[in-house]
């Protein structure tokens, strides 16, 4: 709400009190020019004035919503009104109660004015301080000072240097006492606001007062100009000049109320104040330098002594503004300091303090924009997920540590390391790197690694390209994760640079991938069955389920290609339902129409991912409940990285046991961890790897691998089928070894379920 004029026409009291001041200044103007017969008539209005003050700072101390210590302070200002009235009606008495009038100053005038004096300045000094430090009080002590060696020097060049003429035509010294308690009021006022504050009192009040009480000292001097002339007095003017700044600054607190004071300015708010009261006692050296000398020696004196307290204030100052701008440097200091860490941290990786992706397309957009030569390789390390599963993301966070290290190692300082994320890092390698350059980066991360007692051999497969016009930085990370999933497919722990055909092949993946989404819906899947036979004779005993895709312009498109597809963008979760679900059928079926002449176990495949999903054994339960498939004759068949790249693959494994279901570990002899696999895993078949029974090394090292297998599979009461058999010479050496279940071409290659019925009824017939 806008603050009210003070002199609006409905504050009549404070028009009156002017209007009394405005009649007293008149009247004693007027005196200079004309003797009053009846001079008590200038005085008669001056008690209302008092009266009207008075009323308005009760009026202000009984407002509710002021603080306590303002309330204080009005009552107090208004017993100070007291003493003013009393003082008032006895200078009244003093000036024209004799039998002719008088200029004298009584006892009992004099004893009102200062009680008037003395109740306005302890109201005043009770008013709460601001809290200060000890740099506060010492400049407060030298600005203080200043003030008062300022004001004691105009008393005593306007009063005390004329004190007999004061004394002769007051008829004592009250007059001065008066005028210096006025200076000295209007000096503890200015000191009191400028310096220790003043509560919550109102600053637009607290000004009016202090102007009014240097208003009444200064127009208190006006006596000097009235020798000769009894019937006029000083206080004509000076008092109601004084009850009006006490009635104005009572109505602006009540116009204020409880408003919250403006906070204090962190400047020093009178830095002019030495300055000031240097030019005015230079001003009074210079008017009375050729009067008297000893009154010249004493404006000297406080001349030199104002001098020396000011430059002392300025060298404090000079201190206090030299430590200010030590201060402002060390705190910018720590704003730039602690902007570097920010951009570090937006920039750089936490866990490995490698650069960021931000860092990264920084870096090589500025290196495009200049036009530099580089290559960009995208590092990815090989099986991380199993490391993780395996030994717990401490030993992974350490994995990716030690592999950043070895990589900002191997690349140097002109080279770039960023962490993407996960385990993935970009590199960004200045010039024209060669073969031996990222064969050595491969070489660096697989070297064997110590992590807490664990001693891993990571891999790692790397993407490269070079620069192209018209790159930018997401389309180089773009060729060179190309790349590296050429890396990762040709096997991992290898290096492969960008070939413009795998855009052509990942291309062709993505049709791949959209086709095989509506594959299923458009029955473009069957399966087929490859036979698993008893050694020696070759009877056959079971199958493995196959998937197939016939697709309609493809053609039979083989599995090696469709299931990476499948694993990458999770239909496999669907095409492994449904193969379970033709194979339960089927197998419900065959039990059906044969009994015990149906085949004794059906193999169906389940990938890591599928073995991830938490409600993937549910789904299993619910298969078998709707098709009433016996679970005798099914077995579900995993590889070792499905087992080791699933966090809960155990649990689910034991899961699926209680249902009834065998277990087939696939592809046995081939990882790195199998053996370990037999203490953990609800194994209750093996399957050996065909690389061990035909491959290359099935003649030498194969054979005693082969060999060695049979016998802990006994051992631990487990069936052992050995895959890939092609020749009569190898399931010989099978039978000999001990193996009395196998599978491959040499017994039946895979075909559809008539087929493969032909081949058990066959059998069933011959026994």
């Amino acid at each position: 709400m806008p603050r009210l004029p003070i002199f609006d026409r409905r504050n009549g009291p404070p028009l009156v009190t002017a209007v009394v001041a405005l009649f007293c200044g008149a009247w004693l103007i007027g005196g200079f020019t004309y003797v009053y017969p009846h001079p008590v008539i200038g005085w008669l209005p001056i008690p209302v004035s008092a009266v009207l003050a008075g009323h308005a700072c009760w009026t202000a101390s009984r407002q509710a919503d002021l603080d306590a210590e303002t309330r204080r302070f009005w009552r107090h200002l208004a017993v100070a009104c007291c003493f003013f009235l009393a003082g008032i009606v006895s200078n009244i008495n003093d000036a024209t109660g004799g039998p002719a009038p008088s200029q004298e100053i009584g006892m009992i005038t004099l004893a009102g004015y200062l009680g008037t004096l003395g109740t306005a300045m302890w109201a005043l000094l009770r008013l709460p301080s601001w809290q200060r430090s000890r740099g506060d009080w010492i400049r407060f002590g030298l600005d203080s000072g200043i003030v008062l060696l300022t004001v004691g020097a105009v008393v005593w060049n306007l009063t005390l240097r004329n004190h007999e003429q004061w004394v002769s035509q007051t008829g004592g010294a009250g007059a001065m006492l008066v005028i210096m308690a006025v200076a000295g009021l209007s000096m503890a006022t200015f000191i009191k606001v400028a310096f220790a504050g003043a509560g919550r009192l109102d600053r637009r009040a607290i000004h009016i007062l202090a102007t009014g009480a240097a208003l009444g000292g200064v127009l208190g001097v006006v006596s000097l100009l009235l020798a000769g002339r009894p019937y006029l007095s000083s206080a004509l003017i000076a008092v109601p000049v004084a009850a009006l700044a006490i009635h104005l600054s009572a109505v602006s607190q009540q116009r204020a109320g409880n408003r919250e004071p403006r906070p204090r300015s962190g400047r020093p708010r009178i830095s002019v104040v030495p300055y000031l009261a240097v030019a005015i006692t230079d001003t009074m050296l210079l008017t009375t330098g050729s009067g008297d000398p000893a009154t010249t020696r004493t404006m000297e004196t406080v001349a030199v002594a104002l001098t020396a307290l000011v430059v002392v204030r300025q060298i404090i100052a000079l201190r206090e503004n030299h430590g200010l701008l030590t201060t402002v440097d060390g705190h910018l200091n720590q704003l730039r300091d602690y902007q570097d860490r920010l951009t570090h941290q937006a920039t750089h990786d936490s866990l490995t303090d490698a650069g960021n992706r931000t860092l990264f397309e920084e870096h090589t957009s500025r290196l495009l924009a200049a036009g530099a030569t580089f290559h960009v390789a995208l590092l990815d390390l090989d099986d991380f997920k199993a490391v993780n599963d395996r030994l717990g993301h401490r030993i992974g966070d350490r994995l990716i540590q030690e592999t950043s290290r070895r990589l900002t190692a191997t690349l140097g300082a002109g080279a770039l390391v960023t962490r993407l994320g996960g385990d993935e890092f970009a590199l960004v390698l200045p010039g024209l790197p060669g073969h031996q350059d990222f064969a050595a980066l491969v070489a660096a991360v697989g070297r064997p690694a110590d992590l807490d007692g664990n001693i891993l051999t990571p891999g790692a497969s790397i993407g490269v390209t070079g620069v192209q016009p018209g790159d930018d930085p997401a389309e180089l990370l773009r060729r060179a994760d190309v790349a590296m999933y050429a890396a990762k497919a040709a096997g991992g722990q290898r290096w492969q640079r960008f070939d413009p055909r795998m855009d052509r092949a990942a291309d062709d993946t993505a049709r791949l991938a959209a086709d095989l989404r509506g594959a299923l819906a458009g029955e473009q899947f069957f399966v087929l069955y490859q036979p698993i036979v008893s050694l020696p004779d070759g009877v056959t005993t079971g199958a493995e389920v196959l998937l197939r895709w016939q697709h309609p312009e493809r053609g039979l498109v083989p599995p090696d290609v469709f299931i990476p597809v499948a694993e990458r963008t999770g239909v496999i979760h669907e095409l492994g339902a449904w193969v379970f679900e033709q194979a339960c059928r089927q197998s419900a079926d065959w039990s059906a129409r044969f009994g015990a002449g149906a085949p004794g176990r059906i193999s169906v495949n389940v990938s890591a991912r599928q073995l991830a999903d938490p409600d993937f054994v549910d789904a299993v339960a619910a298969t078998l409940r709707a098709t009433g498939a016996d679970t005798d004759h099914l077995l579900l068949e995993v590889t070792e990285t499905a087992v080791l790249n699933a966090e809960t693959a155990i649990d689910q494994l034991n899961r699926l046991k209680a249902l009834g279901l065998r277990i087939a570990l696939d592809d046995f002899g081939t990882g790195h961890s199998s053996l370990s696999l037999l203490l953990t895993c609800p194994v209750d078949v093996l399957k050996v790897d065909k690389s061990f029974v035909s491959g290359a090394s099935a003649e030498d090292a194969g054979a005693i691998i082969v060999k060695n297998i049979i016998g802990f599979t006994t051992d631990f009461g487990i069936d052992a089928v050995a895959e890939g058999v092609e020749t009569r010479d190898q399931a010989e050496r099978l039978h000999a070894a001990g193996y009395r279940l196998a599978q491959g071409y040499l017994f039946g290659r895979p075909m559809s379920a008539e087929a493969f019925e032909a081949t058990f009824q066959t059998a069933a017939v011959a026994a």
